[in-house]
């Protein structure tokens, strides 16, 4: 492709009016205002457009990048994998996983940390089947939350477990919007296509477990310290039901499934059925609840799943016509070299502490929105790791998991901790036992993310489980050859 298609006045700085704004739009909404809105984000990032095409040389130039941008592959390919996938996520999330988890616990008899390290298992289990770290926030929350304040669960680490179980899965779910991303941006060198999502999964899956692992030690020993509840066993059994545990057998069918086909639409498909079959002879839900017509509307979780995800599939036409005009104004093939020929990318080291950087710097201005980083940033990793054939499963783990740790969890920026502490709000006055805590405390529960971001950064100083590509996309621990063709 001819580079410098799409000039401007002012000269190639110009390009970058739509990213620009798109960033006020995100600052604006995500940090300042506190309302989280993947629609308005996606009309921030149109508006950028409308405004960036006033300063080109050529408007139909422009429009043409925007909608080469917007049809590319990689957008065509994440808007429908995350259409379909909207499905399976809304039937877990109807499905009561959580009080499945409650009934466990009580059961159990756990109680204090115990029931705080619980709580982050549970949550990681419930996002990485539903794939929705916010739609986790708001189904965990108001069941596991109360239930373990009930039982004498440290408020603030019990907060910072829920989320850090969401975080979890967000990095790890096979379903995940952020795992889709980060995989669908590092495409081969030496074959066709993208990192597969599988691969990609199973390559991230020993520092989850590592991270998670070390984890839910400090939610052992730190989680407790609460007053248990007189009568907290009559308040649990309201809040309780055994068959939601049953629902987890479709998320093992979707994992099989993709980890032996590599095929998310079959895996999806899989177990959206085998979800649907299992939910009705359970009684979990009814016919009614799947798609139906109530009051004139389309009601069911099919469809809930399916326009439940516009906004984010909005989200991303708008950020891949914004960045077909930086490829095509040669913007992008700037920022790419400035990394590339920098001092510190010239080791396969520096190469990754710059995608950390960038990562989390990308993150904390998004305002902690990671699938919006993993978008924005995930072009720039690709070019800078295949400079040095690092391997697409393991700079699609750089990428996510970095967006995921840190910047994930800062007090006063972040989506997450945001939301967490809205959701929390509501409870204080709905249960008179549930003390108030700040978004520092909920910070300070976070050990997930604090600890993913230290088992990451071993990986990138000692060079552990560093992987390159060999000569048909497969993992090799020796680089065979430099595939950087900038």
């Amino acid at each position: 492709m001819e580079k410098n298609k799409v000039a401007f006045h002012g000269g190639l700085f110009m390009s970058g009016i739509p990213m620009i704004i798109f960033l006020a739009f995100c600052i604006s909404y995500f940090v300042i205002y506190k309302v989280f809105d993947m629609n308005a984000l996606a009309l921030g990032g149109f508006i950028g457009l409308l405004i960036g095409a006033l300063f080109t040389k050529s408007y139909g130039k422009y429009w043409d990048a925007v909608m080469r941008g917007i049809g590319s592959p990689t957008s065509v390919a994440i808007v429908v994998i995350l259409l379909v996938i909207g499905m399976f996520t809304k039937l877990m999330a109807v499905s009561g996983v959580s009080q499945g988890f409650v009934w466990l616990a009580e059961k159990i008899g756990m109680q204090g940390g115990i029931f705080t390290a619980f709580t982050f298992v549970a949550t990681c289990l419930i996002t990485s089947a539903t794939g929705s770290s916010i739609g986790t926030l708001f189904t965990a929350f108001p069941i596991l939350y109360p239930a373990g304040i009930l039982l004498g669960a440290n408020p603030g680490v019990l907060a910072g477990a829920i989320l850090s179980g969401a975080i979890f899965g967000d990095n790890l779910a096979p379903i995940s919007d952020v795992t889709i991303a980060s995989s669908s941006t590092q495409t081969y060198a030496n074959k066709e296509g993208a990192a597969d999502l599988a691969g990609t999964v199973g390559y991230r899956l020993k520092y989850a477990l590592i991270a998670g692992t070390i984890s839910t030690i400090l939610f052992i020993a730190l989680g407790g310290g609460g007053i248990t509840t007189p009568g907290a066993e009559e308040i649990l059994r309201a809040n309780m039901n055994a068959s939601g545990l049953i629902m987890l057998l479709p998320v093992a069918i979707l994992l099989i499934t993709s980890i032996r086909t590599r095929d998310i639409f079959k895996a999806v498909t899989a177990g959206i059925i085998s979800g649907i079959i299992i939910g009705l002879i359970a009684k979990v839900f009814t016919v009614h609840d799947i798609l139906g017509i109530a009051d004139g509307n389309v009601t069911g979780f099919l469809y809930n799943g399916f326009a439940g995800m516009i906004g984010i599939c909005l989200f991303c036409i708008s950020l891949f016509g914004i960045m077909g005009v930086l490829n095509d104004s040669g913007m992008m093939d700037a920022i790419i070299k400035s990394f590339c020929s920098s001092k510190i990318a010239q080791t396969e080291m520096g190469a990754e502490i710059l995608i950390a950087l960038g990562s989390t710097i990308t993150t904390l201005l998004l305002g902690g929105v990671t699938s919006a980083s993993v978008l924005t940033f995930g072009p720039v990793v690709n070019e800078l790791g295949a400079y040095h054939n690092i391997h697409p499963y393991r700079r699609a783990n750089l990428l996510s998991g970095y967006a995921n740790s840190f910047a994930a969890i800062i007090p006063f920026i972040s989506a997450f901790v945001f939301i967490s502490s809205i959701v929390i709000t509501p409870l204080q006055s709905q249960y008179a036992y549930i003390p108030a805590i700040s978004t520092v405390d909920i910070f300070m529960g976070s050990f997930y993310p604090m600890v993913l971001f230290l088992v990451l950064t071993y990986s990138i100083i000692t060079g552990w489980d560093r992987k390159y590509e060999g000569q048909q996309g497969e993992l090799t621990s020796e680089r065979i050859s430099k595939t950087y063709n900038k």
